[in-house]
């Protein structure tokens, strides 16, 4: 068996370099920029004011002082600025050279086209040109777009984005005591929920997922199921990947080709773990368990979706104050369900007593995975830990 570290390593390795494709920036949500987007003009394009008031000259200060204009966003003042002048300015709007101040209207006392400040303010109240970003400026963060770079993006004045292609990942389960939910499952049949979540996992990571129909425990079945799946980027198999009479998915996918990377990690839940190249593509056989099926494919499926999009892997651990004391971990690398709760400067995390890899529900009412190195000694209450959030 091989460290979690290894099998992350070559789970990596799989990940060939992203395809570009271009989008409208509209629809660059939760995208990876695969080139930096580059502005094409300069924000703000002028010295802006930067709120309601009237833009004078420092030096004539308090006043009183004549007002001859007005400038408002996108209707400039086109006169000329005098000494012992203002004009009243709104939001946006250009400053004209010569003025370097906007004084608030709440500062103003007004009497007609005149003017005196009853109060001075440090704050100049001018948005310098160029202050956000200057023409060529360059913006490619390395992570998923959020809403606020495609405002900026789009401030840039850039209409069209490169992108990575989505990821194509084909989610196959399989088994004959497999029925899709809804149905009613005959004597010794459960329904399969391990593909939907798997899938749901892939879209989280960026990719755009296909669940295959269930496979039968059969050669035939499965080499069906694999020929739905060409041209995948990604191909999870869930289940079948272990040694027993019925797992045929190791045997089937080595005659299809798959060069295999790794088989078994020394980690719990999710002992066997399966990774490799078949075809242009890569291969993930995750464990059959649900709980073992999901921790496996956060910790390896996403960071290679991720890494398929030329993004970071991520899966970067926090620490938290543990809550009651454990026993000495035992040779594999350990990832209990556990609970978060506030506490004075860290989270304060409880693992719960019960981590039996079938039950979905302690997984779903978890906030963690306490992660447990091999061979951890026994830890107290009060000790800091390590966890992975969900």
């Amino acid at each position: 068996m091989i460290s979690v570290e290894e099998a992350l390593a070559l789970v990596l390795a799989l990940a060939g370099s992203p395809e570009p494709e271009e989008i409208a920036v509209q629809d660059g949500l939760g995208r990876a920029l695969i080139a930096p987007a580059v502005a094409r003009l300069t924000q703000p394009p002028f010295d802006a004011s930067a709120m309601d008031g009237y833009a004078l000259r420092s030096d004539d200060l308090p006043g009183p002082l004549a007002v001859i204009g007005t400038a408002a966003a996108g209707v400039p003042y086109a006169g000329e600025a005098l000494p012992g002048t203002a004009i009243r300015i709104y939001t946006g709007a250009p400053v004209p050279t010569g003025y370097d101040r906007v004084v608030m209207q709440e500062h103003v006392t007004r009497d007609g086209d005149r003017i005196t400040v009853a109060q001075r303010s440090p704050n100049l109240n001018i948005r310098a040109r160029g202050n956000d970003f200057a023409e060529g400026t360059e913006f490619r963060p390395a992570r998923p777009l959020r809403a606020s770079d495609l405002a900026l993006i789009a401030a840039m004045n850039v209409p069209r984005i490169s992108v990575a292609r989505r990821p194509r990942v084909a989610v196959l389960a399989g088994g004959d005591e497999l029925v899709r939910p809804g149905q009613i499952p005959a004597s010794g049949q459960i329904i399969s929920s391990n593909d939907i979540a798997i899938a749901a996992l892939a879209r989280e990571a960026g990719a755009e997922p296909i669940i295959l129909p269930l496979a039968r425990d059969t050669e035939e079945s499965l080499r069906e199921r694999f020929a739905e799946a060409e041209g995948a980027d990604l191909i999870v198999t869930i289940g079948g990947a272990s040694v027993g009479d019925h797992d045929l998915i190791a045997k089937v996918s080595a005659e299809l080709g798959m060069e295999r990377a790794f088989y078994k990690l020394a980690m719990r839940p999710g002992k066997p773990l399966m990774a490799g190249r078949m075809g242009r593509g890569a291969m993930l056989g995750l464990p059959g368990n649900p709980v073992s099926a999901i921790v496996c494919a956060r910790l390896f499926m996403q960071p290679l979706i991720r890494a398929m999009q030329g993004l970071p892997a991520g899966s970067e651990l926090s620490q938290a104050v543990l809550a009651q004391d454990i026993p000495p971990e035992g040779d594999r690398q350990h990832y209990l369900r556990a609970r978060l709760s506030p506490g004075e400067t860290l989270p304060v995390i409880a693992p719960y007593q019960d981590q039996d890899s079938a039950r979905l529900r302690l997984l779903a009412e978890s906030d963690a995975l306490l992660v447990r190195p091999p061979k951890d000694p026994a830890k107290r209450a009060g000790d800091l830990v390590s966890f992975l959030p969900l």
